[in-house]
């Protein structure tokens, strides 16, 4: 009889796993999307990576957005501090997250050493940043998605006034940073258009509101001239669905993938959630979708756009 009750007990187990996810339709380009990682695997770090791992055995990501803050509080010294192993390396292990990952620097590695972050990349085989900021267009059955990465820190004025935090803001060239964004984006003939960074244009926070209009007067008149079909970041520590009534570009927050804060609607507010997780990108010829998980894998809202 009890062996009866533990053979029940068990098959349970992988139901109630496939009761806690929704299947996510593929595209031919498909990209999972992190940020505000680092926590030492604690809060919910190590469940959500967990469930990444899962979903990404469902999908076969062709690669990985991570969209800053990968390491709280003070960033990294150099490539061998031991938080590239507790925040980065054995907790993202699940063999179908061994694909490559494409990160970009939130304030927090900017209290670090940011060039330790980009060097990085010649020791990890999957960690893939080749600047500070940079391009990377995803080809598959003739879809194109062009990621445009940002280095938002720099571009934001409380950064680089405070040297004594943030040594290394300063010391970027912002118009450089902004030239480029223009070039590379009148250059683009891409089916799907879409930039990242770590830093939110809109979004409902208790930070400083000059890190928004910093944005929004540097970086969303560039993207407003161009057909840009979304802007994904991090930083605020939940999910944000975002439209302008003046903008055709869906703003999106994407959740920490450990621990989060609670969103409240603004202007333009499409949805907002608490719930941690991470995002996952799919497009095809016709359709892009930004697909926002929770931490058990569950969609609880899609971004969609259509040709």
């Amino acid at each position: 009889m009890i062996r009866k009750l533990l053979i029940a007990a068990l098959a349970l187990i992988p139901s109630f796993g496939a009761i806690a996810q929704t299947e996510i339709a593929k595209g031919d380009v498909n990209l999972m999307v992190v940020s505000d990682l680092g926590r030492n695997g604690h809060y919910d770090q190590k469940p959500v990576a967990a469930t990444m791992g899962r979903i990404a055995e469902q999908i076969g990501p062709d690669a990985i957005l991570a969209l800053g803050d990968t390491h709280h509080y003070g960033g990294v010294e150099s490539v061998t501090d031991p938080l590239w192993m507790t925040n980065y390396e054995l907790i993202y292990d699940h063999p179908e997250l061994m694909v490559n990952w494409y990160p970009v620097c939130g304030n927090h590695e900017y209290r670090g050493n940011p060039q330790a972050v980009i060097d990085y990349s010649g020791i990890s085989r999957r960690w893939e940043m080749p600047a500070r900021y940079y391009t990377k267009t995803f080809e598959d059955d003739g879809t194109t998605v062009k990621v445009v990465f940002l280095d938002t820190t720099p571009l934001i004025d409380k950064y680089r006034k405070k040297t004594d935090t943030y040594p290394d803001a300063v010391n970027q060239d912002t118009e450089a940073q902004l030239q480029w964004l223009e070039k590379t984006l009148t250059e683009a003939t891409e089916d799907w258009i879409v930039v990242v960074g770590h830093h939110p244009i809109y979004a409902y926070t208790d930070k400083s509101e000059s890190e928004r209009a910093d944005m929004q007067k540097k970086v969303d008149t560039i993207l407003r001239k161009h057909n840009v079909d979304m802007y994904i970041c991090g930083h605020i520590h939940n999910y944000q669905h975002i439209r302008r009534p003046d903008s055709k570009i869906d703003y999106v927050v994407n959740t920490s993938g450990s621990l989060t804060r609670t969103p409240k609607e603004i202007e333009g507010t499409v949805f907002c959630n608490d719930s941690p997780g991470f995002s996952v990108l799919t497009a095809d010829k016709e359709n892009l979708k930004l697909n926002l998980l929770d931490k058990e894998g569950k969609t609880i809202h899609v971004v969609s756009r259509t040709k």
